[in-house]
C-alpha cells in the first residue's frame, strides 16, 4: 500500500490552504517520508535481518533436531499413540479442512476486461 499525501492530509480539494503553503507542506512530506524511510531502512536493515535470519535458523534446527526425531520415536515405540493421533486427526482436522475445502469450491473468480 502506498500512503499519498492526500491519505494524510484530508482536506477536500475545494477548500484547499493556501496554494504556496499547500505545495510546501506537500514537498516536505514527502521529502521527510523518503528520508526518513531511508534513514530507518538503513540504521535497522541489517541488524533485523540478522536477527530474523538467526530466528530462523534456530526455529529450523529445532523443528530438525528436537520435535521430528521426538515425534517419529513416539509413534514408533508407542503404537498406541500412532493410533490416537490418526484417530484425533480423522475426527477434528479432516472434517474441518473438508468443510473448509467444500466452501470455497463453489467460488467462481471471472475476470472482465473494462
Amino acid at each position: 500500500m502506498k500512503l499519498e499525501f492526500e491519505d494524510v492530509i484530508a482536506e477536500p480539494e475545494l477548500t484547499h490552504s493556501f496554494d504556496k503553503v499547500w505545495i510546501c507542506s506537500h514537498a516536505l512530506f514527502e521529502l521527510s517520508k523518503y528520508l526518513i524511510y531511508r534513514l530507518l531502512t538503513l540504521v535497522l536493515a541489517i541488524p533485523l535481518a540478522l536477527v530474523v535470519g538467526i530466528l530462523f535458523a534456530v526455529l529450523s534446527c529445532l523443528h530438525i533436531w528436537i520435535v521430528v526425531p521426538f515425534v517419529k520415536t513416539c509413534l514408533m515405540v508407542l503404537p498406541s499413540v500412532q493410533t490416537v493421533w490418526k484417530s484425533l486427526t480423522d475426527v477434528f482436522v479432516v472434517p474441518f479442512f473438508q468443510s473448509i475445502g467444500r466452501c470455497f469450491a463453489m467460488v467462481n473468480i471471472r475476470l472482465d476486461q473494462e
